[in-house]
């Protein structure tokens, strides 16, 4: 190899690929945000509090509900803000003591505790799979929100289900 050949070999400046952290955390940067129709960015949507798709959608006691229909059941995914409790924001709406319906899903999100009318406290943390037999309270436990993907049957989920009407211990 001649002087100049080296020389020029020395100058080549030889581009190095990313660490596999650098292009992680790029790609990290790059799915987390959207762009809006202005072309401004935006944090992406969370999908467990996002829009359904094809659901109705209301706002009972301020629990965001969602809801649509799988054969002759319902799905429903409820997010309950921080600061939730049943018996504080439900119970005016539906004029019982304590919640009657029967709750069988999956929790996704946050932190529960259900007391039903015998003093028995359950508690409930996600990710969990939770049954909760009808006549209890509930409230959300810390600053984050409650979100739960339950499936019911309307009036019919405690015996499709094979539920006890009220909770007791065996």
């Amino acid at each position: 190899m001649t002087k100049r050949k080296r020389a020029a070999a020395k100058k080549t400046v030889t581009k190095r690929a990313p660490s596999r952290g650098a292009a992680r955390g790029a790609k990290k940067t790059a799915s987390a945000k959207r762009r809006t129709a202005g072309g401004r960015r935006t944090a992406a949507a969370d999908p467990l509090t996002a829009k359904v798709t094809g659901a109705e959608h209301r706002t009972v006691g301020r629990v965001k509900l969602d809801v649509g229909r799988a054969g002759a059941a319902r799905v429903k995914r409820m997010v309950y803000p921080a600061g939730f409790r049943w018996s504080v924001d439900m119970k005016p709406v539906v004029g019982t003591d304590l919640c009657m319906h029967a709750h069988v899903g999956f929790l996704a999100r946050g932190e529960i505790h259900i007391q039903y009318a015998d003093g028995c406290v359950v508690e409930h943390r996600a990710p969990q799979i939770i049954a909760i037999d009808p006549g209890h309270d509930g409230w959300v436990v810390g600053k984050e929100p409650v979100v739960v993907i339950e499936f019911d049957f309307e009036r019919e989920t405690v015996d499709r289900l094979g539920m006890p009407p009220v909770h007791r211990h065996a």
